[in-house]
């Protein structure tokens, strides 16, 4: 009979969440690099590298890959001849890891969990309680798979009931389309068929887990109905042409995993669930010999690429920029910001809105005259750093405030990620406003543009708080211009095109 002393499994789990949210797998980085290699779209080569640049960096570093760094999602089997020597119980051993793990000093991760769910929504301050999935199983030994899921992509997460007789290939080419480009592409996609409702999602998360290996399918060739499936889809996916952050272009999808189980004669429940560019997860075992060790991968395992920026980028002053700037800017367009911004993401937009019902002035330094609004929650600095990583959060749940921020609060534009609503895009046009995008996934890139950081209200919200940034040539692109013209409609229209003419007749 094998004894786990509590530590053990404490210390490992927030081992386990430091390792991952600086580290990626190998096996993403090959399959990213790869997808690099093969791509033609401009925009979206473009975005892949500064996603390679930014995981190299932050390997380097040890600072974490994203902003975001995920509700933590627990898997644990429990061998039925394992002793405890603990106090604790095993969510609460858990939960100290992530404790330990979310507020060390040398490398603190970002609190993104509230409690309750509706209503003050306040922050638990250290990131806890982890979902825990756990299973009882024959043996001596304690298997555990760590993961950290992102808002961006866990919000496009998808759930049918289909008819027996009804296709899974076309509920998911018709369903991915509708998810946008919040969930940062290229990522996976896990797939759960079968069971119950709540199975057919638990399968899809846990699906996700595995490692990416669609290339060596690719070679061998399917063996059951479920590989036949992933190379369909595969392939299919990457032919909608929405490529890296919904730019358009060859690579949509690194891979796709699918698990089955047996379900009602009734029913195909099908869920799906996106992984990003910030794809996190680790396994390890507890044998009872102490906390579980997890390899150092080497420098070598990431490609040495460079990004500079192209002939057409424009450098902005944002200390001067006008109206009629920004009315000259082209969809596409890359743009290097320097000087000052406010940022505020959901939380604050909701406090503005009510400052606005109550017909009160918004707090001292929250004046968006002339200045552009940059959603994102970042990361808590350490050592000399401004800000620790501080990429984009999804623009697009700040729609519902657009309208209200570009007609009362005197904004030239937004920066964040993915797409805008219809809505939302007709609302700038008629501003002559912009929407900018940074690039999802590359948070420790983007926060080395960052010179200096100061909370300047509602510093209660924790990582939701209005910051002022002073950036120095801060990569962003042109994705809906004055006119309203959105890239995240005609790139991946142009590319789906492009690669159905390309197909073989």
């Amino acid at each position: 009979m094998t004894t786990i002393q509590q530590d053990h499994l404490v210390q490992s789990v927030a081992d386990a969440l430091q390792y991952i949210s600086y580290y990626h797998s190998p096996d993403f980085v090959e399959a990213m690099h790869r997808a690099w290699q093969r791509e033609e779209s401009e925009s979206a080569k473009n975005a892949i590298a500064q996603i390679l640049i930014n995981s190299r960096m932050s390997a380097e570093g040890r600072r974490p890959i994203c902003q975001d760094t995920g509700i933590v999602v627990v898997f644990v089997k429990v061998g039925m001849d394992v002793r405890w020597d603990a106090e604790l119980s095993l969510s609460e051993m858990i939960d100290e890891g992530v404790r330990r793990a979310y507020l060390n000093p040398d490398n603190p991760l970002r609190a993104s969990i509230v409690f309750p769910p509706v209503g003050k929504r306040a922050n638990t301050r250290d990131n806890t309680p982890a979902v825990i999935h756990t299973d009882l199983v024959p043996g001596d030994k304690v298997e555990v798979t760590v993961s950290a899921k992102g808002g961006g992509s866990e919000n496009k997460s998808k759930f049918t009931i289909l008819n027996p007789s009804d296709s899974v290939v076309d509920w998911v080419l018709r369903t991915v389309p509708t998810m946008g480009a919040g969930w940062c592409p290229p990522g996976m996609l896990g797939i759960g068929l079968g069971g119950s409702a709540e199975k057919a999602m638990l399968m899809a998360k846990e699906s996700l887990m595995d490692p990416i290996d669609i290339q060596e399918l690719i070679a061998r060739g399917p063996e059951t109905a479920a590989e036949e499936l992933r190379l369909e889809l595969y392939e299919k996916v990457n032919q909608l042409g929405i490529g890296a952050q919904g730019l358009g272009g060859l690579t949509t999808v690194l891979d796709i995993k699918v698990r089955e189980y047996p379900t009602h004669a009734a029913s195909l429940p099908v869920a799906m669930i996106p992984n990003c560019a910030a794809t996190r997860h680790a396994h390890f075992i507890l044998d009872g010999s102490g906390p579980a060790k997890l390899r150092q991968p080497k420098v070598s395992d990431w490609p040495e690429l460079t990004w500079e920026p192209g002939a057409d980028t424009l450098k902005v002053d944002l200390d001067t920029v006008t109206a009629e700037d920004v009315r000259r800017w082209k969809p596409g367009q890359p743009l290097l910001l320097s000087g000052k911004l406010l940022t505020g993401r959901d939380a604050a937009h909701k406090r503005i809105a009510e400052y606005m019902e109550r017909g009160e002035p918004l707090p001292d330094g929250v004046d968006f005259t002339n200045r552009f609004i940059y959603y994102v929650g970042p990361v808590d600095p350490v050592g000399d750093e401004a800000v620790g990583p501080a990429g984009p959060t999804t623009a697009t749940r700040m729609d519902k405030f657009t309208d209200m921020m570009l007609e009362k609060t005197g904004i030239l534009g937004m920066i964040g990620k993915a797409e805008r609503g219809d809505d939302t895009v007709n609302s700038i046009r008629e501003h002559r406003s912009a929407y900018l995008i940074a690039v999802g996934g590359a948070a420790y890139l983007v926060s080395s543009a960052i010179r200096s950081a100061r909370v300047v209200a509602f510093e209660d919200l924790g990582m939701e708080a209005i910051y002022e940034f002073e950036v120095d040539e801060m990569p962003v692109t042109v994705a809906v211009d004055s006119r309203g013209e959105s890239v995240h409609k005609t790139g991946p229209a142009e590319w789906r095109e492009k690669i159905r003419v390309a197909l073989p007749a």
